[in-house]
């Protein structure tokens, strides 16, 4: 029988039985399998692809809904990704047209590398911020933040929500209570007996990436990134918004070096919600 065409191949949802089909698409493009990254997406979030009548997936992307039971407030999209013998033939377009009418009115936003930017500017995002890619070993240094981290302890979990909450401008309760078992590391910083802060360290291939970073400032930033640093043999990797420039520089200064630069694009918002000053790097920009 005759191979259908690309337009005629219909677009479902994936589930974690697709996982190692999401992973072999990411290995063909150049990119990590990311097997943890993706379980926790398709649970976390809901993905969408094309299967490829020859085996594997043709296109895959990911939705993470973030807002309350009865109406979501932000979807992020993440993890794009069209097989290379299938590439330049629209399909990365269909789906993400796919997507955005499943999601309706309800806000968007994902990260954009410069090669996939161009699409995203065509379907009527529009460029908001920037985040700068870090990695490499930390070497502490110099006179370190005084401000007190511990390790998280269930008892934590709603003053971390509601911090979250104050910082990301949503409820983001159906991803962050998947931190705990997704993570290696998940840590809080305190002043007072009050909560200030928190990050966690997951592994990813070589790496452990922090994410998210959400503190009351620069200093209790530094303060997390130092207290996950000296837990871990790994390689560190995180996403810092650029206009955290002093925590950049310090990054950099203790061994982390810049990889890459991504846009942050959003569509239905003129910019994402919630406190920037108090939000410095997602879980994976893949979740937003």
């Amino acid at each position: 029988m005759p191979t259908p065409s690309l337009a005629a191949l219909p677009i479902r949802r994936l589930t974690l039985h697709d996982l190692a089909a999401c992973a072999d698409l990411s290995e063909d493009r150049g990119w990590p399998r990311e097997e943890h990254k993706w379980g926790l997406l398709l649970t976390a979030g809901q993905g969408y692809g094309i299967d490829d009548p020859d085996g594997g997936l043709v296109t895959a992307c990911v939705v993470t809904e973030y807002g309350s039971w009865e109406r979501s407030a932000l979807g992020a999209i993440g993890m794009v990704l069209v097989a290379g013998r299938h590439a330049r033939q629209g399909v990365g377009r269909r789906l993400m047209r796919h997507v955005m009418s499943l999601m309706d009115t309800t806000p968007l936003t994902l990260y954009a590398t410069p090669f996939g930017r161009p699409l995203y500017e065509e379907l009527g995002f529009k460029v908001t911020g920037r985040s700068e890619m870090l990695r490499g070993y930390f070497t502490p240094g110099g006179l370190e933040s005084g401000v007190a981290t511990r390790p998280a302890v269930a008892a934590d979990l709603p003053s971390i929500l509601r911090l979250d909450e104050e910082a990301f401008g949503t409820d983001r309760t159906p991803l962050l209570t998947r931190l705990p078992s997704f993570a290696d590391q998940l840590r809080v910083a305190e002043e007072n007996g009050r909560i200030i802060g928190y990050t966690a360290a997951w592994p990813n291939m070589d790496t452990h990436v922090v994410g998210p970073l959400i503190a009351r400032d620069t200093e209790t930033a530094k303060a997390l990134i130092t207290s996950l640093a000296a837990r871990t043999n790994r390689p560190l990797r995180t996403d810092i918004d650029v206009r955290h420039e002093e925590l950049l520089a310090w990054a950099r200064a203790r061994g982390l070096a810049s990889v890459a630069v991504n846009a942050v694009m959003t569509y239905g918002i003129t910019e994402l919600p919630g406190d920037w000053r108090r939000r410095f790097a997602p879980l994976t920009v893949a979740a937003g």
